[in-house]
């Protein structure tokens, strides 16, 4: 299925730059596991966009930053409070629950995006050995609904979290795609305000596959090599995950990227809004958009671009933009559901 669809910004391609840069580091011999130039110098760029004291490890997938990335900090006895449409609760297959043994508690939100006021119920029973001990509050940056937290709302959970003596952990599978809806800095929205472990994504923009765990303050990673290596993510080549991020930093192709998926989605809205019958549910803020499509007509349409279903009950479907989306690809989908209409 060659035909770019709508279902996941997962399913487009490596952008070319990064296998370009992927060519050109892939000559001679370097150090394995983490020790080679490429890896320092993709950390040193990290440290530029996140601040001197970001700690970096690079992973092979998003449910290894989330739920290694955590473990560093949690024990089994531990609570982690999220959104009930967070991954860790709903896309990681159980896995906080199977490799650190911490307690995943959720909370309903209307747009995916938590509030101190929505979690305050879970985070009891400090030193009362019969529950337990709440530790981890983590948010989705953009959510998986598509929507952005403001500096301001990340702000308030990380000082709840902090006066409670919890950390702040942002799950950032889409962290560029939220930089370019905020129209700011990664630093601003994450180490300055107040997020302790960050999980950065670039595989759903335009990285062939990596991620990366992000420490972001001091002394939080302590003996987190230990734990990437039991938890089966030391690459043995690093260089090939790591020196994806020169190049995606490198003269803003994350920027690039990420606008132009977000700027799709704005326009696929845009032409979804005019359809009779169709209702978007949530704002568009990044390159997703949650649309109510007549069960019928989504099904048809779904055999020549497919796209998942969010919610049955209400014939909700997710449609997401890549950084690949072209407007002749929304306008053949767009045509084709007016026809099915």
């Amino acid at each position: 299925m060659n035909k770019r669809g709508f279902a996941s910004d997962n399913n487009a391609g490596a952008h070319p730059e990064i296998l370009k840069e992927l060519a050109r580091i892939n000559v001679g011999h370097e150090i394995g596991y983490g020790g080679d130039r490429y890896t320092a110098e993709a950390r040193e760029l990290f440290k530029q966009h996140l601040g001197p004291d970001a700690e970096v490890y690079f992973v092979f997938t998003g449910t290894a930053a989330n739920v290694i990335g955590i473990s560093s900090v949690a024990r089994s006895w531990n609570t982690i409070v999220t959104a009930s449409t967070a991954h860790l609760n709903t896309d990681e297959c159980g896995a906080p629950e199977k490799l650190m043994g911490c307690k995943v508690l959720t909370v309903d939100t209307p747009d995916g995006k938590i509030t101190v006021e929505m979690i305050e119920k879970h985070i009891q029973g400090f030193g009362f050995e019969h529950h337990s001990q709440p530790k981890i509050i983590s948010i989705t940056q953009s959510t998986e609904m598509g929507t952005v937290y403001t500096v301001k709302e990340i702000k308030k959970i990380a000082d709840y979290a902090h006066s409670k003596g919890l950390l702040l952990h942002m799950d950032g599978a889409r962290l560029a795609n939220a930089a370019v809806s905020l129209g700011l800095p990664f630093r601003e929205f994450t180490t300055d305000a107040g997020v302790d472990v960050l999980s950065f994504g670039g595989t759903k923009n335009g990285l062939m596959a990596g991620e990366a765990i992000c420490f972001l303050k001091p002394g939080l990673d302590s003996d987190f090599k230990y734990i990437r290596k039991q938890g089966m993510q030391l690459a043995s080549k690093m260089r090939f995950i790591s020196a994806q991020f020169i190049a995606y930093f490198r003269n803003d192709l994350w920027k690039e990227c990420a606008s132009h998926s977000n700027a799709m989605a704005a326009v696929l809205a845009d032409k979804l809004k005019e359809i009779k019958g169709i209702h978007i549910t949530q704002k568009v803020q990044s390159n997703g958009i949650f649309v109510i499509i007549p069960h019928d007509a989504a099904e048809k349409v779904m055999k020549q671009y497919f796209f998942y279903s969010w919610d049955e009950i209400k014939s909700e479907y997710r449609l997401m933009c890549s950084w690949d989306t072209t407007e002749e690809d929304i306008d053949e989908f767009v045509k084709l559901l007016k026809k099915e209409l």
